[in-house]
């Protein structure tokens, strides 16, 4: 079964083939194709770049087109050129998207319908940099592949087996009744997480208590015990939780009352002020990017090291708060680009947990570790960094979906 998987970002959409035979292997195989679409802050121009399984590339530079031109093309690299790995698009039996926002009515992964396209334009409130790039994609792909079909597999839906006590805010409860309520986020990385660190430490899922931490431009922390989410970091909207690149993370509610009376901030300066202008950017007044941060404290930039102090401190109190839930841990996980890659953060958030007899093997953290437990031997909890395959996790359930 050949499956192409989107995965839309609000600067980026990513796709991969794969071709699925059965029965389905655990481990993520290499895609037959991968491509993906960078735009720049205006938006044009687009960065194309295409690999395939055997080698072939392709990087080009698209201006002056829409973004669905843009995608189209894309695709075209699939049956066209160097970068040619099917005859035609029709030889794609079903697309899987990543939705980021599904609110409360979809947990499943589900086929998309008219009234699910609705369902996640309505949502876009939601999740203004995420779900409408997804709509994009598939109205992109109605026009390009006709009638295949075409899955959402939501972000927020592993989140749905929250107790309501982590769920539901302390607010008057009407408006929990009306759906403001923690959704979290990034729940395709923490399941797919969770369930790979289950099998190369040769465990049954439904005997851990395991805490996934999703460290990318976004972050956000999940407790997982018997093989579901207890609680999570993100909440409402993606902006709750952990300093991140460009967004605050949790922050006293009162500051924005403070800002809304005294500066006469209106809705879309505050937005742009908590999503765009703060975390690590608005800290060090570098970049959003982690690495960045760290070359500028490494040269004695005193905003860059009080950017990196609260990001950890961030980080080990939302570690704490994943750890009451559980009452205990038996494994800590680290995954997306700032987890997999920082050997620093990891140091740094486990050693405030070496009361609990969590140690971990200096050298094993220093060499690039991909998939394997860098805990010493004696430690009481284990420490995994696991590379994400989200693309992987949905063309997994596409292809359950289908059978």
């Amino acid at each position: 079964m050949k499956i192409l998987i989107l995965n839309a970002g609000s600067s980026s959409q990513k796709s991969c083939l794969y071709d699925i035979t059965s029965p389905i292997p655990n481990l993520a195989p290499q895609p037959l194709w991968e491509g993906k679409i960078n735009w720049t802050q205006d938006q044009n121009p687009a960065e194309i770049t295409v690999k395939t399984a055997t080698g072939a590339k392709l990087q080009e530079t698209l201006a002056g087109d829409s973004r669905q031109v843009q995608f189209a093309y894309l695709l075209s690299t699939l049956i066209n050129g160097t970068t040619k790995v099917i005859d035609d698009l029709s030889a794609i039996e079903v697309v899987g998207h990543r939705v980021v926002h599904g609110g409360q009515d979809y947990r499943e992964a589900v086929i998309i319908t008219e009234d699910i396209k609705q369902a996640i334009a309505r949502l876009c409130n939601l999740a203004p940099a995420h779900n409408p790039a997804a709509l994009v994609g598939i109205e992109v792909i109605e026009k390009s592949l006709g009638n295949v079909s075409q899955v959402a597999v939501f972000d927020t839906g592993f989140h749905s087996t929250l107790p309501e006590s982590a769920a539901i805010y302390p607010i008057p409860y009407h408006l929990a009744e009306q759906g403001i309520r923690r959704y979290g986020f990034h729940g395709i990385s923490h399941q797919y997480c969770a369930n790979r660190a289950a099998e190369i430490l040769g465990r049954d899922l439904s005997s851990l208590r395991i805490i996934t931490c999703h460290l990318g431009n976004g972050c956000s922390l999940a407790a997982i015990k018997n093989g579901r989410s207890i609680d999570t970091t993100m909440g409402f909207t993606p902006l709750d939780g952990l300093m991140m690149g460009s967004r605050c993370g949790s922050v006293d509610p009162g500051i924005l009352i403070y800002l809304l009376q005294q500066y006469n901030y209106s809705s879309q300066e505050l937005d742009n002020v908590l999503n765009k202008a703060s975390g690590l950017k608005g800290i060090s007044g570098i970049s959003s990017d982690l690495r960045e941060v760290i070359a500028a404290k490494e040269q004695g930039n005193q905003r860059a090291q009080l950017a990196w102090d609260i990001y950890v401190h961030r980080l080990r109190a939302g570690i704490g708060a994943m750890l009451a839930s559980l009452a205990g841990l038996d494994v800590l996980v680290f995954t997306a680009g700032v987890g997999e890659k920082s050997a620093g953060i990891r140091q740094a958030a486990c050693t405030a947990f070496e009361f609990l007899g969590l140690k971990i093997d200096l050298e094993k953290n220093q060499q690039q570790p991909v998939d394997i437990d860098i805990a010493t031997s004696d430690s009481t909890v284990r420490v995994l960094v696991v590379a994400t395959q989200e693309d992987w996790a949905i063309a997994q359930q596409c292809y359950q979906l289908m059978r």
